[in-house]
């Protein structure tokens, strides 16, 4: 019997297919595969490459294949996609899979540590709990503009709104409107207090993590970004140069060249959104402390702002500081200044 050297898994919630080959890529078995049977099948089955589409339940399937013995690659589902022949199944995917994994240029995810989804789980719970913030506080303005009162932006002024409910803003209010108002401020309340425990839960590992301690010392990076950095970007050694971290992080521009004319278009926002939401935020603190006070005589940075918009400008530093982070996490170093660098 040939034996087994490639299996692509297609994997569910309660039923998985594996589709197998040999070394010259010819089909060897494609069977379905309950949930409870699986790590017995793959126990059964000869050290080989097993392939995955990195999506939900991925890396925990891909650290339980590795503990018996196997290569696991996880590959992105929009690299699989072009390999489905036809109708979409089960068997057509993992067969894609397969023949996704054995191409010699096909890009691969790492696998993560649960320790390593643990911490990128605080980003994805604040986020969630920010977003849940932003949401009530919209409701509150947009309802009380249903009632003639438009409340200034920004969260600052919602704590205002308390006061005025007992006073002013409440007698003019109907009591069922004011009991909903005071349920929604009381949500942004408990929201506060959620989001400043996970401040300072990112704070705390901030400061026992020494390689996010480092990216803090670039311009615009703080201990959310650093942490982020260090729990949800992949090694750095996956990257052959800062450029294709940049790429992965989607602040590159979208290219749509053909016949030798090349045409730029804005950035493409592939790869990490919560990397490169943090990455922009930063670098918009940076691009707005330089437009008050002033950058440096002669940097890089002034000479943007004085003919790109503002926020071009901060798009572009933010590419830079991505850069700068590879560059600092490949050679395990501080960052220097450019001035006190040639100094």
């Amino acid at each position: 019997m040939r034996e087994v050297t490639t299996i692509g898994l297609d994997i569910a919630k309660h039923v998985f297919h594996a589709h197998g080959v040999d070394a010259t890529g010819h089909q060897v078995f494609s069977r379905r595969i309950t949930r409870g049977k699986l790590l017995d099948f793959f126990a059964t089955q000869p050290r080989c490459v097993v392939a995955l589409e990195a999506c939900g339940g991925a890396h925990h399937w891909g650290r339980e294949l590795m503990r018996l013995d196997h290569e696991v690659r996880l590959i992105p589902p929009a690299y699989v996609r072009p390999f489905v022949k036809r109708h979409k199944n089960d068997a057509a995917d993992a067969e894609a899979i397969c023949e996704a994994a054995q191409r010699p240029n096909m890009r691969f995810v790492a696998v993560k540590s649960e320790g390593q989804q643990a911490s990128a789980l605080v980003f994805r719970t604040r986020d969630l709990l920010v977003r849940q913030r932003t949401q009530l506080v919209n409701a509150v303005r947009g309802h009380l503009a249903e009632y003639g009162w438009v409340a200034p932006k920004g969260r600052s002024y919602v704590a205002l709104l308390g006061d005025l409910l007992e006073d002013e803003l409440g007698s003019s209010l109907p009591e069922a409107a004011r009991a909903m108002f005071e349920v929604m401020l009381g949500m942004i309340d408990e929201l506060d207090e959620r989001i400043a425990t996970l401040d300072k839960e990112i704070a705390r590992r901030t400061r026992e993590d020494e390689v996010a301690r480092r990216l803090m010392t670039i311009p615009g990076i703080g201990p959310v970004a650093a942490t982020a950095i260090a729990a949800l970007a992949p090694p750095m050694e996956t990257f052959r140069r800062g450029r294709d971290f940049v790429a992965w992080l989607g602040l590159t521009p979208r290219q749509n060249s053909t016949g030798g004319k090349q045409k730029l278009g804005a950035i493409s926002k592939m790869g990490e959104r919560t990397l490169r939401r943090l990455l922009i935020i930063g670098s918009s603190a940076v691009v707005l402390q330089a437009s008050r006070h002033g950058a440096p005589k002669g940097s890089w940075l002034e000479r943007m702002l004085e003919r790109k918009p503002r926020m071009l400008v901060t798009v572009a530093q933010a590419n830079k500081t991505a850069r700068i982070v590879w560059a600092l996490l490949m050679k395990g170093e501080d960052y220097k200044a450019p001035v006190a660098a040639v100094a």
